[in-house]
């Protein structure tokens, strides 16, 4: 019988693909996603060539910077405080679970020892291999290693920048041959799935510069990413890799989870958001501060309770939260960033059982805060709530209710149209968040 409902789950998740024809995920890849949901805090990783500037990740496009200039920076870049061990600890002390690093962004720079260019790392004055150091030191601690993959380039001539919306200020001019970019992508890839041990996901981001506005979700891309020939590829080199695309659209065929970047699920804040929500596993991305990459003028960090409240409202979409970091140049991860992941970890060391395994709750994240649940439990997060009884709609028998810190009863009357009321006089209202343990 338990074989049985296995099998059943497997069928409805891959049947829950949201009309991905022509892809079936493998019994690994499925697992993979239940295990990927479940992590629900990750770290994102912008950090490269463009460090040295100090001015984002999109320094070349913003400035306009010629490839002959940008390329001087290789022959500088040598951070020699990067340490592998460090970065992986800091992570964890925030309770995080994975950790998704840039290989390759949108400069064409490869931060690992790529066979496919000489644009890479390992051509520097540092000489070693970023990707396959973070990669090891993930596999050794227990975290799980991603990869963020560019799909669009300001460095290459194949690139189809003629018809891309950026990079149009780096000076190139020979005709652009994607089928030549194509097979780059498809090697470095490789090369990405065979020599850095197991890869959790693939991070892919650019598709956005080949359509005409990032608005309108009925435009199509102005080339063919041939993504059947990257995806299957991917599969087939590690069936359990999931596969999302930045393209901020909903999922097509061959993808295994859906992003949202700088918005919770199904928001649009940003402009290029707005997506429906697939049955996917899903996840959110945000920064500390406005940068994705260092920026030495940015000082906009947000505080330790924006970003708990962000976790807690992802969760309460049953997403994951991928919590950017943007290293100085030398390799160190800034201490401002530091400090708040460090006190986030102090948070989750408490409430960690709340988020981690969880799924979204019956309601969807509001001003006040978020559900999430997990077995017969129900946890309501009072993120942002001053008043003394607290209202809510809970379409379940609930038999308890009590403050997870410290299990005291919190007294509560069921209404009509299944409505609760919880008294909530005692709690403290200028805590981070104030969360109510209810058993179904």
């Amino acid at each position: 019988m338990k074989k049985i409902l296995i099998s059943l789950i497997a069928f409805s998740i891959a049947f829950s693909t949201f009309g991905q024809t022509g892809y079936t995920p493998s019994a690994d890849n499925l697992k993979a996603r239940e295990e990927f949901q479940n992590m629900k805090y990750g770290m994102f990783i912008h950090w490269g060539l463009s460090s040295l500037l100090g001015d984002g990740e999109w320094v070349m496009q913003n400035q306009n910077i010629p490839v002959k200039d940008y390329v001087r920076l290789q022959k500088v870049f040598n951070p020699i405080d990067f340490n592998a061990k460090t970065w992986v600890e800091i992570a964890k002390n925030s309770g995080m679970k994975y950790i998704t690093l840039i290989t390759r962004h949108h400069d064409g720079f490869s931060n690992f020892d790529t066979k496919q260019s000489d644009w890479n790392i390992m051509k520097t004055p540092f000489k070693r291999d970023i990707v396959k150091e973070l990669a090891d030191e993930c596999h050794k601690q227990g975290i799980k290693i991603c990869f963020y993959y560019s799909l669009l380039d300001w460095y290459r001539d194949d690139y189809p920048y003629e018809t891309g919306k950026t990079g149009k200020g780096t000076g190139r001019t020979k005709k652009s041959d994607y089928a030549s970019y194509l097979k780059f992508m498809k090697a470095q890839l490789t090369e990405l799935l065979t020599n850095y041990g197991e890869v959790s996901t693939i991070w892919f981001d650019g598709h956005w510069d080949q359509l005409a506005n990032d608005h309108d979700k009925t435009l199509s891309s102005k080339i063919d990413w041939k993504y059947d020939e990257i995806y299957s590829l991917i599969h087939k080199l590690q069936p359990q890799c999931l596969i999302g695309n930045n393209h901020h659209l909903m999922p097509i065929a061959g993808e295994d989870f859906q992003m949202f970047e700088k918005d919770l699920p199904g928001g649009n804040s940003t402009g290029f958001g707005g997506a429906d929500i697939s049955p996917l596993p899903l996840e959110t991305c945000e920064t500390i501060s406005d940068a994705w990459g260092f920026n030495i003028n940015d000082h906009k960090y947000k505080s330790t309770k924006q970003l708990v409240d962000y976790l807690v409202k992802a969760a309460g979409f049953g997403a994951n939260f991928l919590l950017n970091v943007g290293p100085m140049p030398n390799g160190e991860i800034q201490p401002e960033f530091v400090e708040r992941l460090a006190q986030m970890g102090d948070w989750l060391k408490v409430y960690g059982e709340t988020i981690y395994g969880s799924k979204g709750g019956f309601v969807r994240p509001q001003a006040w805060g978020a559900v999430t649940e997990k077995g017969n439990k129900m946890y309501i997060h009072l993120l942002n709530y001053k008043d003394d009884k607290f209202m809510l709609k809970i379409p379940q028998n609930v038999k308890s209710a009590k403050l997870f810190v410290g299990k005291s009863p919190v007294k509560f009357q069921k209404l009509d149209n299944e409505y609760y009321v919880f008294d909530v006089a005692s709690l403290d209202k200028n805590a981070m968040d104030n969360v109510i343990e209810l058993e179904k």
